[in-house]
């Protein structure tokens, strides 16, 4: 896929350019820490309640789960969040200039 970027700058390409590469840089390491955490906190859960995040999230939203528990929110906001910069920083690897 290729995407058209319009800059309204008086600066040049070359300038133009090394600014997004660096922003989109700083965008994938923050990503690929966004995933590490999220991991980590997933990994936990499922340490916790012997159960892999996949399968918690699909009994989560069947309410198969007592809700009285902070911990299952705490556990589905964070595999959401790992799914969100898992999609983020395989867009954000497949960018090349």
């Amino acid at each position: 896929m290729d995407l058209t970027l319009q800059i309204d700058t008086d600066y040049s390409l070359q300038e133009a350019s090394e600014v997004i590469r660096s922003a989109l840089e700083h965008e994938k390491h923050l990503a690929k820490y966004k995933v590490y955490r999220y991991a980590m906190i997933c990994d936990e859960y499922e340490d916790q309640f012997d159960l892999i995040s996949t399968e918690f999230i699909q009994k989560f939203e069947a309410g198969e789960f007592v809700m009285d528990d902070e911990k299952y929110f705490d556990w589905y906001a964070a595999k959401k969040g790992l799914d969100h910069w898992k999609k983020r920083l395989a867009v954000l690897d497949a960018v090349r200039f």
